[in-house]
C-alpha cells in the first residue's frame, strides 16, 4: 500500500478551516441582512455583497485544497481521487460562477449540484478492499460516510424548497465534506506509521 505524504495532512486540514472561516469572516461584513440559518453559503460570494471577496476567496482555496488532496491520496482507488478533484474543480468553478443577489441561477446551480454529487461519492469510489486498507479506505466507513453526505444533500434540497433552514443544513453536509478527506488522510498516516512506511 502506498503511502501519503505529509503535505497531504495541510491540504486536507486547511480545507474547512478555509470554509468555515471564509463564511463567518464573509457574514460578518455583510452583517444584519444575512440570515445564516436560511440563506446559502452562496448568497455570501454574490456580486455587490460586501463580503463576496472573502467567500470567493474560500471557495478557491478549498477547491486548491480538495486537488492537492486528491493528488496526495495515493492508497485511495482511483476513481475516488478523480470524484474528489471534481470536487476540488467544482468549488473552483462555484467561486468563477456566483450566485446572484437575488434569484436564482441554472448555471451556478448546476456547478454547486455537481461538486455536492462528486463530493459525496469520492468515499465510496475511493474504498479498497484488503487487511492492509487503512480504515476510513474500508468498504464500510467510506459508503457510511457517503450515505450520510447523500442525506445531507437531501437534507439541504428540500430546506431550500421550503425556504426554510437551507443555511443550517448546508453548513452541515459541506462541513462533512470538507472534513472527510482530512480523516481519510489521517487514516492513512497513521496506517503507514504502524507499518513502518516513510512519507
Amino acid at each position: 500500500m502506498r503511502s501519503v505524504p505529509t503535505w497531504a495532512l495541510v491540504s486536507s486540514g486547511c480545507a474547512p478551516v478555509f470554509l468555515i472561516m471564509g463564511w463567518l469572516v464573509a457574514a460578518s461584513l455583510q452583517g444584519a441582512p444575512y440570515d445564516p440559518a436560511a440563506q446559502t453559503i452562496s448568497v455570501l460570494a454574490a456580486p455587490g455583497t460586501s463580503g463576496s471577496w472573502v467567500m470567493t476567496a474560500a471557495f478557491i482555496a478549498l477547491g486548491l485544497c480538495h486537488l492537492l488532496t486528491a493528488w496526495g491520496l495515493r492508497p485511495a482507488a482511483t476513481a475516488g481521487r478523480m470524484a474528489l478533484a471534481a470536487g476540488g474543480v467544482s468549488a473552483l468553478a462555484v467561486a468563477m460562477v456566483p450566485a446572484p443577489s437575488s434569484g436564482g441561477s441554472l448555471s451556478h446551480g448546476s456547478v454547486t449540484a455537481v461538486g455536492f454529487a462528486v463530493l459525496a461519492a469520492w468515499p465510496v469510489l475511493a474504498a479498497r478492499a484488503g487487511a492492509a486498507v487503512p480504515w476510513a479506505l474500508r468498504p464500510f466507513p467510506s459508503l457510511g460516510a457517503t450515505a450520510v453526505m447523500a442525506v445531507g444533500a437531501a437534507w439541504f434540497l428540500i430546506e431550500l424548497h421550503l425556504h426554510s433552514v437551507a443555511g443550517v443544513a448546508e453548513r452541515a453536509v459541506t462541513t462533512l465534506q470538507s472534513v472527510w478527506p482530512f480523516v481519510v488522510v489521517v487514516s492513512c498516516l497513521r496506517g503507514s506509521l504502524r507499518d513502518g512506511y516513510g512519507s
